[in-house]
């Protein structure tokens, strides 16, 4: 990860369940004026249900930081990789992740 001038270098441990990962195809995304809830999920074909995976929530400053960091990462898999195709998305059908939806929280 490039580090910007002047930063001092941070020591990130990754546990090992951690670094499995989550698969995810769907992000509830809901906000307040002090912060983001992105709660994690997958949609699978023929399962009209399914569960929050994973959840973080981050203040509004953070949330426009890794907007910032994940369309600058973006644009750099594209120069490498090409242009990244969005199915559906020139027809206006919605796939994978959405904005803002209603969650049931009741378990």
């Amino acid at each position: 990860m490039n580090q910007p001038t002047g930063t001092h270098q941070i020591n990130v441990e990754l546990g090992e369940k951690e670094a499995e990962g989550i698969y995810s195809n769907l992000v509830l995304i809901s906000h307040s004026p002090a912060e983001f809830v992105l709660d994690f999920t997958r949609m699978l074909p023929g399962v009209p249900k399914t569960k929050v995976y994973a959840r973080v929530i981050m203040t509004p400053q953070h949330a426009k930081s890794l907007s910032k960091a994940l369309n600058e990462n973006i644009e750099k898999f594209e120069k490498e990789y090409g242009e990244i195709k969005i199915i559906g998305g020139e027809h206006g059908k919605q796939f994978g992740f959405k904005p803002s939806i209603e969650v049931d929280k009741k378990k």
